[in-house]
C-alpha cells in the first residue's frame, strides 16, 4: 500500500472556465485574474465594464492629460502590480472556488450613459419636442454599406482545410452572421475584417481595428520571438486606448480587457498554437460521429476509439519499410453492426499467421470485405500490390 499523489500541470480551458480552475471569479468588478483587486471597472449600461487602459501608457504620454476622449478623468495612476506566486497562493487559500453554472454595445443605455459622463457629445440622443432619437454612430456602417460588407464576405473562398465555409454562416437580407464557430472568428477577424471595412468606415474607426487584427496575426504565428511580444505589449495598449477614445465604455467587457494581458502570457508559456482549443474540438468533433447509440454515448466512442487504435495498429506492418512512422489515417465511422466486429477479425487475422509473418497474400486472402475496404481507404492496399 502506499499514497498516489497527483498534480495538475496544464489546463485547457476557456475564460468562464477560469474561475472554476482557478478559484477567482471571472465575474463582476474584479473579473480580471491578473490585474485583481486592482482592475479598473465600472457599472456603465446596465453592466460591469472596464476602462483605464492609459495606465498602461508611459507616465508622460500625451493621452494621459485628456479627459474628454476617455472617460471624462485625467489618468495619474501607475499599471496594475504584479503579483507574486506566495500571494497568489495566499489568496487562494481563503477563496472559495466561485460557482458558474451578442448583441449590439451601441444601445440607447449606453447613449445615455455617455450622457452622464458628460463625454462624446456627438453620441448623445437627439431630442425633438418630447422624442429622442438615436442617430447613426460614426463608427457604424449604413445599411447599403453593411449589405456590401456581407457580400464581400460570403464571395471569399479559403483553401481546403484552412476555414469552414464562412458564406453558409452569411444572411445578407437578413444582414447578420449565424453558425461561426471560435476559429471562423478568429479567421474572421484576421483575414476578412481588415479588407472589407477600409472603404466603409472612417480611417480613425478602421486603423485600430486592423492594428488588432496584426496583433492577433502575430500573436498566434508558429514561431514568437521575445522582441515581437514586447512590440505587441506595446501595441495592444495603444489600440486599446484608441478603441475608449471610439467606442462607448459599454463595448468594453471583460474579455476586451484581458487583451492587454495576451502579451504576457505568451512569453511565460510560449506559442499559442501549443495551448489553445482548436485541435481539441476538432477531435471531439470527430468522436461525436461515432455516437451509434445516444443511450449511451460514451461507451459508442470508446468502441470506435479502440477499433480505430487497434487497426492502426494491426496496419503498420502491411505498410512499406519508411524511415519514418506512417501516419495515422482516419478512421471512417461504422455504419452496419457487421463492422463492429471488425477489431475481433483483425486482432485474428493477425494472431493467426505463422511465426515468421506470412506473406501479405495470404493475410489479404484471410482477410474479410470490411478489413479490405478499410485498408483501401488507408491506402495500405495499394502498396502491397
Amino acid at each position: 500500500m502506499f499514497t498516489l499523489r497527483a498534480a495538475v500541470m496544464w489546463t485547457v480551458n476557456d475564460f468562464p472556465a477560469y474561475a472554476m480552475v482557478s478559484g477567482w471569479s471571472t465575474k463582476g468588478y474584479m473579473a480580471c485574474p491578473v490585474c485583481k483587486e486592482d482592475v479598473t471597472s465600472g457599472w456603465h449600461a446596465g453592466k460591469v465594464c472596464y476602462l483605464g487602459h492609459r495606465r498602461w501608457l508611459p507616465w508622460d504620454h500625451e493621452w494621459r492629460e485628456k479627459d474628454k476622449e476617455f472617460d471624462g478623468n485625467t489618468e495619474r495612476r501607475l499599471r496594475p502590480r504584479e503579483w507574486s506566486g506566495d500571494e497568489i497562493l495566499e489568496q487562494l487559500n481563503r477563496l472559495d472556488f466561485a460557482p458558474f453554472g451578442k448583441t449590439t454595445k451601441d444601445t440607447i443605455k449606453a447613449r445615455l450613459d455617455l450622457e452622464r459622463m458628460g463625454i462624446r457629445r456627438g453620441l448623445w440622443m437627439n431630442r425633438d419636442s418630447d422624442k429622442a432619437r438615436r442617430d447613426l454612430a460614426f463608427f457604424s456602417m449604413k445599411p447599403n454599406d453593411k449589405k456590401e460588407f456581407l457580400k464581400f464576405v460570403s464571395s471569399v473562398k479559403f483553401p481546403d482545410g484552412y476555414a469552414s465555409n464562412i458564406a453558409h454562416c452569411v444572411n445578407v437580407d437578413g444582414g447578420k452572421f449565424t453558425g461561426l464557430k471560435s476559429h471562423d472568428c478568429h479567421v474572421f477577424m484576421q483575414r476578412l475584417l481588415p479588407v472589407g471595412i477600409r472603404h466603409l468606415l472612417p480611417e480613425d474607426v478602421v486603423k485600430p481595428i486592423m492594428l488588432l487584427s496584426r496583433f492577433f496575426s502575430q500573436l498566434t504565428a508558429k514561431t514568437l520571438r521575445r522582441t515581437d511580444m514586447f512590440q505587441l505589449r506595446h501595441d495592444i495598449v495603444q489600440v486599446l486606448c484608441k478603441f475608449e477614445m471610439i467606442f462607448p465604455p459599454a463595448f468594453f467587457t471583460s474579455m476586451m480587457h484581458v487583451m492587454v494581458h495576451l502579451p504576457e502570457e505568451a512569453l511565460l508559456t510560449g506559442p499559442v498554437n501549443y495551448r489553445w482549443m482548436y485541435p481539441i474540438e476538432r477531435l471531439l468533433g470527430e468522436l461525436k460521429k461515432s455516437v451509434r447509440n445516444r443511450a449511451k454515448p460514451e461507451g459508442s466512442i470508446i468502441e470506435a476509439w479502440v477499433q480505430y487504435e487497434s487497426l492502426t495498429f494491426c496496419g503498420i506492418p502491411l505498410s512499406p519499410p519508411s524511415p519514418q512512422p506512417p501516419p495515422l489515417v482516419p478512421f471512417p465511422p461504422c455504419r452496419r453492426r457487421r463492422h463492429r466486429s471488425l477489431l475481433a477479425v483483425a486482432v485474428a487475422t493477425v494472431a493467426s499467421l505463422p511465426a515468421p509473418a506470412a506473406p501479405l497474400p495470404i493475410l489479404f486472402s484471410k482477410a474479410p470485405l470490411p478489413l479490405l475496404s478499410w485498408l483501401r481507404h488507408c491506402k495500405l492496399y495499394r502498396h502491397s500490390r
